[in-house]
């Protein structure tokens, strides 16, 4: 229990500096309009940096963490979870695509574009799940429904971080 603490807890550090970070390169509210946009142009290529880092190490050991498997289950668990790593990852090259196109488009967005941006983000959003789906049922069949669900449990919450990771680097509407 202790290591699961430890661990969430190094990851939400991790995550409140990188966002206070942020914050801070975000500046005060009076910035001009030519500084927001360059600012909403950092973030995004910094989200894309983040994308491309190999943040899959920490997302490894803290699920290796959580899950504390024996050596016979961890034996079956790992080559899955690669395997499922390696999927979400191509998953995730769309999500680049049309987060980028939604911030390349945000100053002049039409009913269209954002229509457009709203269902590549929907597709996204139902293939992420129908691939958990597929995983669950592949650690389930390899360790049982328990450890599957814990599987599942720990991966939804991280890819709950992460969104919300993600969704700090992106424009929104400045207030008048």
């Amino acid at each position: 229990m202790r290591k699961q603490i430890a661990c969430w807890l190094a990851l939400f550090t991790i995550l409140s500096a990188r966002k206070a970070g942020i914050a801070q390169a975000s500046g005060e509210d009076k910035q001009t309009t030519a500084q927001v946009t360059e600012t909403q142009k950092k973030n995004v290529e910094e989200y894309i940096e983040l994308l491309h880092a190999d943040i899959r190490q920490q997302k490894d050991e803290i699920m290796g963490a959580v899950l504390a498997l024996d050596a016979e289950q961890a034996k079956k668990f790992w080559p899955i979870y690669e395997e499922f790593s390696a999927e979400l990852m191509k998953l995730n090259q769309l999500r680049t695509t049309n987060l980028l196109d939604y911030a390349q488009n945000y100053g002049q967005m039409t009913d269209a574009k954002a229509d457009d941006l709203m269902q590549k983000d929907f597709d996204y959003q139902k293939k992420r799940s129908e691939l958990l789906a597929k995983y669950y049922g592949k650690v389930k069949e390899a360790l049982g429904a328990v450890e599957a669900a814990r599987f599942l449990q720990i991966e939804n919450q991280l890819l709950m971080i992460l969104d919300l990771q993600t969704a700090s680097f992106l424009p929104i509407a400045q207030g008048s």
